[in-house]
């Protein structure tokens, strides 16, 4: 299986390393360190309450970084959902980063590695996209989309619309997941920036299933969607 990934990823990393003239920041372009948390919240719904949280932080130059992501799910002390993401991050035009790495995700178990790849950046009309194609070591593949908008709506009012989906190449009983689009999550979310750099916010969440996966919480018994308030905050540094 190593093999498989080192071949996977050969091409891509020799796309990544090509050179970029037009984007390169010369003698002036220094080391720089951004920590982001996107979401720390609270959520409450039908399947009760639980912690979530979306945390990125990344250093590098203009063009190369390392890109670190954390996200995961908590409820009653116990992680429902927990995974890490390092990543060498290239960028290959003004507004998209390609990035390559590995995934570790430690719940749900049994726990899994990942290999694979992704694009970030902004998409028409300002949607922050990221995009991700990661293979584990059982040769399973997810295709995960993650969409944001931001619209202002004064100088401190903001509004957040979201969704992510997952895709699963194949079917994985342990974890309860089905092939083809495994889950969707539409977010909206009301921020008011206090600074430009701390927000508050509350919000609505709806998490749905569908195909197999729907098919295997319903029989062991769990609903296939939820619905939650939310309210956290987000930061930056």
């Amino acid at each position: 299986m190593k093999t498989h990934f080192k071949k996977t990823l050969s091409p891509l990393l020799l796309t990544a390393l090509l050179p970029l003239p037009t984007l390169a920041g010369g003698p002036d372009d220094p080391l720089l360190f951004k920590f982001m948390a996107d979401r720390l919240e609270l959520r409450d719904g039908g399947e009760g309450s639980l912690q979530s949280w979306e945390v990125d932080a990344w250093a590098g130059k203009d063009i190369n970084k390392l890109w670190v992501k954390a996200s995961g799910e908590r409820a009653d002390g116990t992680a429902l959902a927990s995974e890490v993401d390092v990543l060498y991050s290239r960028a290959v035009t003004p507004f998209w980063d390609l990035q390559l790495g590995l995934r570790h995700q430690s719940r749900p178990r049994p726990s899994q590695d990942w290999v694979g790849f992704g694009f970030k950046g902004e998409a028409p009309y300002g949607i922050e996209t990221d995009v991700s194609l990661f293979i584990n070591e059982d040769s399973l593949a997810e295709l995960r989309v993650d969409l944001e908008y931001e619209y202002m709506i004064t100088r401190r009012w903001v509004l957040l619309p979201s969704l992510e989906a997952s895709l699963f190449s194949d079917d994985d009983a342990a974890r309860g997941i089905g092939s083809g689009l495994s889950s969707m999550e539409l977010g909206l979310r009301l921020g008011w920036e206090m600074r430009r750099e701390f927000m508050p916010y509350l919000g609505l969440n709806l998490e749905q299933s569908f195909g197999n996966t729907a098919d295997q919480l319903e029989a062991a018994g769990e609903d296939n969607s939820d619905t939650q308030w939310v309210a956290g905050i987000s930061f930056w540094f």
